[in-house]
């Protein structure tokens, strides 16, 4: 079995691998001729999906498989979220990577791209030189440095689209965004809000941004969240499931904890599930912080936290800590507010509906040893009574269906409609296959509904 096959960081939320599969591309059928004048689209990847770089030396950061002697992606820690930051900068979106010299590179984003060009017949174009002809049938890609707040990097998206729209002398024109998991939130935000700063409260959408955007592609977005989001603060991402290769570099918990985006993928309020050993439901406030130190979550308590972080860091760990789960609450609460009728742009949500999917999470007590175990794997346990409750029961209970990373609930909103609340944004088309995740984007059907749906000519 090839060595990419257990490759996971990049399959959290993010790009459209072919690792964790073990099959061939498939192959496309000969495309008919594409038509001419389709808008412009914009691809936004999904957290950890573009490069990271030294701003001063343009050194690559991420992705590489070990870590830089000189330069690591933990961000520095302070309640003041938007100082935080290092010397790192988004390179490229990441459209291929080699894991090891006698392995063929792997291909990211790079298999969308192609299909765009063959068989969409869009051609690339640049951000910061437009042609005057790039206001049609053209995509630009989007990077940019996942690790901090969403709400930052969808401003610096409307901010660039606004550029740019000054570059090519084009008030009027507007874009179609693909957009990938993690991505999707970031385009939603940018529609509702615009260049505007988070709010508290319940300031409601002005749509500032849809001006802009004609059409949004959600692919495999947790829309209401995902419960790997926590899984990840608690246990950290292993990229080859915990496997000890020396050469391979993981993203553990005390990394994860300074990302500040991976608070806002955590499940929404009303959407996650968690169950006693009972198998019985039970209500978590996941954003109130004291939940964190109740469960044996908070990543103070692990016997690691001395050695991991500075004096300073460790007394900036609880304020930082309280203003990334605040943040991410309003961030959630700001995309999930109804807009107003007639919104001026539309979305289509695109995964899958047929695959494994955690979904939920078990909290028991080891009575042994006096702690909290929260159990996201479906794994066989005995109670502390010695009653045994098997791996195939939990299954039911821990796994829903969806593209094997975000479930079909989270992507649709299904737990908010369920409450009977209102669908969060107009859906024109909600189109399911029975696909992974990591390529989503890169299933033929799939592209063949983005090619049709993309055709109306761009605004001049």
């Amino acid at each position: 079995m090839p060595i990419f096959r257990f490759f996971f960081v990049l399959v959290l939320f993010a790009a459209p691998a072919a690792f964790a599969q073990n099959k061939p591309a498939e192959s496309a059928p000969a495309p008919p001729t594409p038509p001419m004048g389709k808008a412009p689209i914009i691809i936004i990847p999904g957290i950890t999906g573009s490069e990271l770089k030294n701003s001063k030396t343009d050194k690559l950061v991420w992705f590489t498989r070990g870590r830089d002697k000189d330069d690591d992606i933990r961000l520095p820690i302070s309640p003041d979220l938007k100082k935080n930051r290092d010397s790192l900068v988004a390179g490229d979106i990441i459209r291929g990577v080699r894991l090891l010299r006698f392995l063929p590179e792997v291909e990211i984003y790079n298999q969308l791209i192609e299909s765009l060009e063959k068989r969409g017949g869009y051609r690339e174009a640049k951000w910061d030189d437009p042609k005057p002809g790039d206001v049609q049938d053209t995509f630009y890609v989007f990077p940019y440095d996942w690790r901090i707040d969403n709400v930052e990097t969808a401003r610096k998206l409307i901010r660039d689209v606004e550029q740019l729209k000054r570059k090519l002398g084009k008030p009027d024109l507007k874009f179609n965004i693909v957009a990938h998991s993690m991505g999707g939130l970031i385009s939603r935000y940018a529609a509702m809000y615009g260049d505007a700063e988070l709010r508290s409260g319940t300031v409601r959408p002005t749509w500032a941004g849809a001006k802009h955007l004609d059409k949004i592609f959600l692919l495999g977005t947790p829309n209401e969240g995902s419960v790997r989001a926590l899984d990840a603060l608690i246990n950290g991402l292993s990229i080859i499931n915990g496997i000890n290769i020396p050469f391979f570099r993981d993203i553990d918990r005390f990394d994860v904890f300074t990302t500040q985006s991976i608070y806002q993928l955590l499940p929404h309020d009303g959407s996650l599930m968690a169950y006693d050993e009972e198998l019985k439901p039970i209500e978590l406030d996941i954003f109130d912080p004291q939940t964190w130190e109740e469960y044996d979550w908070a990543i103070w308590k692990d016997k690691k936290f001395d050695d991991k972080f500075s004096e300073e860091e460790q007394r900036n760990a609880r304020p930082y800590f309280r203003a990334a789960l605040k943040r991410a609450k309003d961030f959630q609460a700001a995309i999930s507010r109804p807009g107003r009728d007639n919104i001026p742009v539309t979305f289509y949500l695109l995964g899958a509906d047929c695959k494994e999917t955690p979904n939920a999470f078990i909290l028991r007590q080891d009575g042994k040893k006096d702690r909290w175990i929260t159990q996201f794997e479906p794994k066989s346990f005995k109670r502390d009574d010695g009653t045994k409750i098997e791996a195939e029961e939990l299954k039911k209970l821990l796994f829903a269906v969806g593209d094997g990373v975000v479930t079909k609930r989270s992507l649709a909103g299904e737990s908010t409609l369920k409450r009977g609340g209102e669908p969060v944004v107009p859906i024109a088309a909600e189109i399911f296959q029975c696909e992974t995740h990591t390529r989503l984007v890169t299933n033929l059907g799939i592209q063949d509904r983005l090619f049709g749906y993309m055709t109306p000519v761009a605004a001049n």
